[in-house]
């Protein structure tokens, strides 16, 4: 249950911090910033969608079109984008074709860098916690 959690924590993180890293380097692509509740609602419903969407994606696409395994994450990503810019109280806005595309490589990059990274971290004080 622990590591439920934790992965779940992990997932929430590296999706804030991909969506502030295209804020941060992106024009076009906007995280409202006076709206906390919507930054988060955001965060959440991205982590959310990108955690249903990803594995989702991947059945369909290794049954039909093998070829295009490859492009899973950034499909997943820019359709749980798509959905979080739609809901209206997501504190989040995207505009111009090129935030999209650009948008959506950069989220996709940060969060699988932060996934890869961050478990580590916290499976490494788990440990040492439990042996303490």
């Amino acid at each position: 249950m622990l590591t439920l959690l934790i992965r779940a924590a992990i997932f929430l993180v590296s999706a804030f911090l991909g969506l502030v890293a295209a804020d941060l380097i992106l024009p076009g692509f906007t995280l409202h910033w006076d709206d906390w509740w919507g930054i988060l609602l955001a965060v959440v419903i991205f982590a959310v969608l990108q955690s249903i969407l990803a594995p989702w994606l991947f059945t369909i696409t290794r049954r039909h079109a093998n070829a295009l395994i490859g492009g899973i994450g950034l499909l997943s990503t820019f359709v749980a984008l798509l959905i979080a810019v739609l809901i209206p109280a997501a504190g989040i806005g995207i505009n111009g074709p090129v935030a999209w595309i650009i948008g959506t490589l950069i989220v996709w990059l940060v969060t699988a860098l932060a996934t890869w990274l961050l478990p580590p971290l916290f499976i490494k004080k788990r440990v040492q916690d439990r042996r303490e």
